[in-house]
């Protein structure tokens, strides 16, 4: 996967996030958690974005750390809203799935540039 396929795809992340979040009900925990989800998700693609303008591959390094963290926070919030049963599961369960996928690509790429090094 090249930078510009995963930026799409973060930004789809984000946009898909986007819709499941407007689901939530509108009761507090409903409103915190969308709040919060709708931070870090959006955030992948957006640090991501910064990622790819690092100006030194140590920068890039840590500019995708903050991507993998706010990929696993997603995946956190995502969890809550499955275990609370705010939305079905079957709902939720492919974007918990992408933000798993994401944490592993983000992961590998952090090493792979380590390595490199």
């Amino acid at each position: 996967m090249n930078k510009e396929d995963l930026k799409q795809r973060t930004k789809d992340f984000g946009l898909r996030v986007m819709k499941l979040v407007r689901e939530l009900p509108n009761d507090v925990p409903g409103k915190v958690i969308a709040n919060q989800l709708m931070r870090s998700a959006s955030s992948v693609g957006a640090n991501y974005r910064s990622a790819c303008r690092a100006r030194s591959t140590a920068e890039f390094i840590a500019k995708l750390g903050v991507v993998l963290e706010e990929a696993d926070e997603s995946g956190h919030w995502l969890e809550l809203i499955i275990a609370d049963g705010m939305l079905p599961g079957s709902r939720v369960e492919p974007l918990r799935a992408e933000s798993d996928e994401l944490c592993a690509i983000i992961y590998a790429a952090i090493h792979a540039t380590r390595r490199k090094q």
